[in-house]
């Protein structure tokens, strides 16, 4: 099965569009989803670089075999859930930020959905201070892409800023496409109000906001890998100190037990997918080379592992970090 580019777009906007009826879909899922995995946050260094990983909840997909992997077929689906031990067809969808302790101060690298995911999401700020991290102490947000569930957290319901002491930078090619008067209005219905959601979300920060160039250095520590294809300007993030170094990867690989195992398989929510999976095979070659942990945003609890090569593909060893 293919997608086109257009159409893989329409659909992972639906997500992002609708939140009123997610919030319905995923409430009727709760009472036969998967248990919570893993504790409210993980800590790990690199090098001298302190970094937690902090859960903003996380809601339930109902049927993962239906319309979640475009190119796979629902037996497929189903047969990668039971190899992983996922007993399906409801599968829990995790949202994850990572924090670093740089020596100018406290970075995050996406801020979680602002409870727009459903009833499930929106606990980041209550998880941050259980894990001893106060939001006021954030001075830089960093950002992988603009899907709603990474930028919902900026703002409250009313538009205030809720880091108010961050600087926010974004991947420019990011900010082009989704601030661009001309694909808004080429947009499917579906589609645009991600770019109004963008516009929404970012107004209190315009005034402290830059943008980077792919492989910029972002903060002591932290350079921009630039992942296009689940979005136009997806960016993931090297944690870096001497030798030891960390890849949060953001969302250019989602499921391990999906787009691990099989990395030609595209999730609805790529943008480009042929591009995503070429990202997602590339980076899949170098975390597995290099023997560095990953960070996956939605990945279960504690949300770091090492990639291993298993066969065709990939997989993940969780909590290598």
């Amino acid at each position: 099965m293919t997608l086109s580019r257009r159409a893989a777009i329409g659909a992972a906007a639906t997500l992002y569009a609708a939140p009123t009826l997610l919030h319905a879909r995923h409430a009727a899922a709760q009472a036969s989803a998967p248990p919570v995995v893993g504790p409210a946050f993980h800590r790990f260094e690199v090098g001298a670089l302190k970094v937690t990983v902090v859960t903003d909840g996380s809601n339930v997909r109902p049927n993962a075999t239906q319309g979640l992997v475009v190119n796979a077929t629902p037996e497929q689906v189903g047969s990668a859930m039971s190899a992983a031990g996922l007993p399906g067809p409801a599968m829990r969808n995790p949202y994850n930020v990572t924090f670093v302790e740089t020596p100018r101060g406290l970075v995050a690298l996406d801020v979680g959905t602002g409870g727009a995911g459903g009833p499930g999401t929106g606990a980041l700020q209550d998880n941050m201070r259980a894990a001893g991290l106060d939001p006021a102490r954030v001075l830089l947000i960093a950002h992988t892409h603009f899907h709603g569930d990474h930028i919902g957290g900026l703002t409250s319901n009313d538009g205030a800023a809720l880091f108010p002491q961050a600087m926010v930078v974004v991947p420019e090619r990011e900010w082009a496409f989704w601030t661009d008067a001309g694909e808004e209005s080429r947009a499917t219905e579906a589609r645009r109000p991600g770019f109004a959601n963008v516009r929404r979300r970012f107004a209190p920060y315009l005034d402290r906001m830059t943008r980077f160039a792919p492989d910029a250095e972002v903060a002591p520590g932290i350079r921009a890998v630039a992942t296009n294809g689940h979005s136009p300007g997806h960016t993931s993030f090297l944690i870096a100190d001497g030798t030891a170094q960390a890849l949060v990867i953001g969302d250019a690989i989602t499921a391990p037990a999906f787009f691990m195992v099989n990395p030609d398989w595209c999730p609805v929510f790529d943008m480009d997918p042929a591009m995503a999976v070429d990202t997602r095979k590339r980076l899949l070659d170098r975390a597995a080379t290099e023997r560095m942990p990953v960070v996956g945003y939605h990945f279960d609890m504690p949300a770091t592992g090492r990639v291993e090569r298993a066969g065709t593909g990939y997989r993940l060893v969780p909590g290598a970090a």
